[in-house]
């Protein structure tokens, strides 16, 4: 399988994926809004729809609906004393009910729908990988460069601005990176599977780590795993490997809680 071209470009995306994923994952997760990457997927529904009616690219499309409902969501949490949770379920249907209208508005078939709602690996292309892989880039060098400051905005926002620090630039900053890694992700797994790649990484590494630098490379060393595994066991199962890859990421999470248990940790 090495020798397909197809093939290459999905083992190069999932190894961009885990790492990227497993970044946003780590925050989102210690920030408890793993919610918010639901809704923001969803929303994502409605910029592809629009973006299918108007004839125009449906990444972009959903980009633009993805940063703009993180953003909202954050900004009406914040400035409106409305709870975080009902903002994303309002952002959460709007999207859906959006995407619905446009996608029956829209004349004819739409043949890529599925590798969106699904997710369809084997059909990444040179240039995803190259968007992509600029996102991951940019991604690590700003973790790099901003990691103390994430951390604690992360885990006590309110220390963190009596220290004065950026938090609103941090939180911000995080919140654009997190709708885009999710536009560029659907692509891979999917909207209906995105949200256990943001997740079940770190919950496995939580079983071993308590810090947020040793949760976040066991993130990226499970999705690693996970994701080159899944890809690999689609070459025999022949189903979809998004869908292998998540239960991959499910297996390994049961495996290690078992041996959790039986090393005697709570």
């Amino acid at each position: 399988m090495f020798s397909y071209g197809f093939f290459i470009n999905a083992l190069v995306g999932v190894v961009l994926l885990s790492v990227a994923s497993a970044m946003i994952g780590t925050y989102i997760v210690s920030r408890r809004l793993v919610s918010i990457s639901g809704g923001v997927t969803h929303a994502c529904f409605g910029g592809l729809g629009l973006g299918y009616y108007l004839g125009v690219s449906p990444v972009a499309t959903a980009a633009l609906f993805a940063v703009a409902s993180s953003l909202g969501v954050q900004w009406v949490s914040a400035r409106h004393r409305v709870r975080e949770d009902s903002a994303i379920a309002v952002i959460w249907a709007f999207g859906m009910a959006i995407g619905t209208i446009f996608i029956f508005l829209t004349p004819g078939y739409v043949p890529e729908l599925n590798s969106f709602l699904f997710g369809n690996i084997l059909t990444i292309s040179r240039g995803d990988l190259w968007m992509f892989g600029g996102f991951t880039a940019l991604l690590v060098i700003f973790m790099a460069s901003m990691y103390d400051k994430i951390v604690i905005c992360a885990f006590d926002p309110d220390f963190a601005r009596v220290r004065g620090l950026p938090v609103g630039f941090v939180s911000t900053a995080m919140t654009v990176l997190t709708a885009v890694c999710i536009v560029l992700t659907i692509r891979l797994v999917g909207v209906m599977l995105l949200m256990s790649m943001l997740a079940m990484p770190q919950m496995t590494a939580e079983v071993f780590a308590r810090r947020f630098k040793s949760i976040m490379w066991l993130s990226i060393a499970v999705s690693l795993v996970c994701s080159t595994g899944g890809l690999m066991l689609g070459l025999v199962v022949e189903v979809p490997c998004s869908a292998l890859i998540v239960l991959t990421m499910a297996g390994v999470y049961v495996l290690a809680r078992l041996c959790a248990l039986a090393a005697g940790k709570q």
